[in-house]
């Protein structure tokens, strides 16, 4: 069955959707929406399909089953709602919202409608991340008891868009929160560090630009995330899975396999997959059928709205733990949901 959905938001992460979108055969895409005109027409255009620029077109239209909300994040909320009342599935981009008092208030308003929503925590269809969870969940390197967890930019953003996202740890470590919750499932203490070592811009806008947290799991298991806004050698994307009969373990990707040896340098390789679009893709493709299935009524959404809001609550505790330089406990309402 032929999924027709709508599109909401045609910026970059907008037309990544969209490309995921346009690859699936069972999937149509219906209308895009861009309150600029010009960017909901050029990608219109590249896709072929119609645009708008009044929302409501794509909410209230009874052709279109599933909404992809790639909005700006204080938009979230209201069209996640709207759309789920309008009867549709939706996927939404993270975070759900900056607040999560204002994600509580939306799952109390949408009730078990929430099981209509899927959160864009995208690295989870990831085929190396995914591998290597499913390796775990069926016991090859026994009980889990360190994961180490690197994400790194290749270089800034810039300092319109540090200011309006929310800070490092909801912006950028929000997706590594959701992976260690994926891992360890209920997560009981974040102790958080931070630094200013890159760019003057963002230490201005009040955000840092590296990080590590330490995460601890109700099982014992612990987790380190390593994040930082600059990468000289590429988009740095790894996972470490340790546990009482070995490790499991996800590389960076590099365009192809080939490797020079000379009398300066053995082993010499291209460089990294240098962003998210690059390394992502195949990850994106998976989260658009999951998301189709979802929309079919076959599956329940994973990561889905619970999910969004614990890896939110552990944002919120690591910026809470930089600021007063303190382990931070974690109450049980943040589980594993989905996750484990």
């Amino acid at each position: 069955m032929t999924v027709n959905l709508g599109l909401i938001g045609c910026g970059r992460i907008g037309q990544v959707h969209a490309d995921s979108i346009n690859a699936n055969a069972d999937a149509r895409l219906v209308r895009v929406f861009d309150p600029v005109e010009a960017s909901a027409r050029t990608v219109a255009d590249r896709f072929d399909t119609s645009w708008t620029t009044r929302v409501e077109q794509i909410i209230d239209d009874p052709g279109i089953d599933a909404v992809v909300v790639a909005s700006p994040t204080p938009t979230h909320v209201e069209l996640t709602t709207q759309a789920v009342e309008a009867g549709k599935a939706v996927l939404c981009e993270k975070p759900i919202d900056l607040d999560v008092a204002t994600v509580d208030a939306c799952r109390e308003r949408l009730g078990e409608r929430t099981d209509r929503v899927l959160v864009g925590f995208n690295r989870r269809f990831d085929p190396s991340f995914a591998d290597v969870h499913a390796r775990v969940r069926a016991g090859e390197i026994g009980g889990l008891e360190q994961l180490i967890i690197v994400s790194r930019d290749p270089a800034p953003p810039p300092a319109g868009y540090v200011a309006g996202s929310g800070g490092l740890f909801k912006d950028m470590t929000i997706h590594d929160f959701d992976m260690a919750r994926f891992f360890l499932g209920e997560v009981v203490e974040v102790t958080a560090f931070g630094s200013n070592l890159i760019d003057p811009g963002i230490a201005s806008a009040g955000d840092i630009d590296g990080a590590v947290v330490l995460l601890r799991g109700a099982s014992g298991a612990l987790c380190t995330i390593t994040n930082s806004r600059r990468c000289s050698f590429g988009y740095d994307q790894r996972l470490e899975a340790f546990g009482e009969r070995g490790m499991l373990s996800a590389a960076n990707q590099l365009p192809t396999t080939v490797r020079f040896s000379g009398a300066e340098h053995t082993e010499a390789a291209a460089p990294y997959l240098n962003f998210f679009l690059d390394r992502y893709t195949p990850a994106y493709r998976a989260e658009l059928a999951h998301f189709l299935a979802v929309a079919r009524g076959e599956v329940a959404p994973s990561p889905g709205f619970g999910d969004g809001r614990d890896a939110l609550v552990l944002a919120e505790a690591a910026g809470k733990s930089l600021r007063t330089g303190a382990a931070v406990r974690v109450d049980g309402s943040v589980a594993g949901g989905s996750a484990a």
